[in-house]
């Protein structure tokens, strides 16, 4: 038994030394070159082939955040995107969705390309706009006439000069997208003019332009995350917010704000971006497969969104939402000033509202 006892305390001294000396390792030192600080693209994993359905999984699979579900149809356009991107690079490429905020918000995940820490993102044009605000011209409201004007706009290629002041920043903008006209959604009534608007706390995303649309429109503009905007209508922080019929019935906000309002202030864009870092690791065949690719998938997102408004618009109204036409005269004519005043802010804001009316 002493024996027995002795040979167990040896093999314990020696599990523990073991452990001791792989804790005690140190990484070798990192030379100072472009691979020390090369951005986060990743090899084929189990991982990547589960959230891309198991199709099409590229050599280098491109972590792409996104802040809302996967059945989103922006997530399901970046989903045909990976597989119009493996099938261009001969499979050395593809894209990996990460939904629902899962690697952080979209400021924190934008901020993150700037570092090099993420290869993609797609973020609303509000939050590329406190880098360029620029930008802003492109969520005015009331700036496009349409859901089809807006379209024209994006497939022209007349943005491509502004898309590119991004890389100032450490990425580049491939291609934007857009869920449809936001409205307003309240808790207790419907809100038709500016006057019932008049002192009500809506949320909006966070941007200058944003908050001066609201104030303009009537209301009182409350810069939120998302992810908070259900519990402050719910607690009464908030009267309301304003989005696109999809991300509301998305988010289930119509449980906290169940009256819609048909006020169409707002198409504001979503853009896909990916970082600097990442784009020049690319051969320059595969950055152009990826523009291409990324330019295709514009008309494809807007079909499917045009076939899905619908559809949300019955689920809502079986939700018990109650839908009311609002005077979007009234409301345009408040946010003309405003509009006036961010085309005008420089030669660059200005070109790029006039390329917009040029597309009517």
């Amino acid at each position: 038994m002493k024996n027995a006892k002795t040979l167990i305390a040896m093999l314990l001294a020696l599990v523990m030394v073991l452990a001791l000396c792989a804790c005690g390792q140190t990484a070798a030192p990192v030379e100072d070159n472009s691979a020390a600080e090369a951005p986060a693209a990743d090899t084929a994993t189990d991982d990547a082939a589960a959230a891309t359905d198991g199709e099409k999984v590229g050599q280098t699979v491109l972590k792409c955040a996104f802040n809302q579900t996967i059945t989103n149809p922006e997530a399901v356009t970046l989903q045909k995107l990976s597989d119009d991107l493996y099938d261009a690079t001969e499979g050395r490429y593809s894209i990996e969705v990460y939904p629902d905020a899962q690697l952080g918000d979209q400021a924190q995940t934008l901020e993150q390309l700037t570092m090099g820490a993420l290869d993609m993102t797609l973020v609303a044009n509000s939050i590329i706009e406190t880098y360029v605000s620029d930008f802003a011209i492109l969520g005015t409201p009331y700036v496009y006439d349409s859901i089809e004007h807006q379209e024209k706009v994006f497939v022209s290629g007349k943005l491509d000069e502004l898309f590119a002041t991004t890389e100032a920043y450490g990425f580049t903008v491939l291609s934007a997208y857009s869920l449809g006209a936001r409205n307003l959604y309240t808790a207790k009534a419907p809100v038709t003019t500016p006057e019932e608007l008049s002192g009500m706390k809506i949320r909006v995303m966070g941007s200058q332009t944003c908050l001066d649309m609201m104030e303009a429109m009537g209301g009182v503009g409350v810069d939120m995350p998302q992810g908070d905007v259900y519990s402050a209508i719910q607690t009464g922080t908030l009267d309301g917010a304003e989005n696109n019929i999809i991300t509301y019935v998305d988010l289930v906000q119509y449980e906290v704000a169940p009256y819609y309002n048909y006020t169409g202030h707002l198409m504001i864009p979503d853009e896909l971006c990916i970082s600097n870092d990442v784009l020049a690791s690319m051969s320059e065949e595969d950055q152009a497969a990826l523009k291409q690719c990324a330019a295709d998938s514009i008309p494809y997102m807007f079909d499917l969104c045009e076939e899905l408004r619908a559809d949300y618009e019955a689920k809502a109204t079986e939700m018990g939402v109650t839908f009311s036409e609002a005077d979007v005269a009234a409301f345009q004519a408040n946010c003309q000033d405003l509009i006036q005043e961010v085309a005008g802010r420089n030669e660059m804001t200005q070109s790029v509202y006039d390329a917009i009316l040029s597309e009517r």
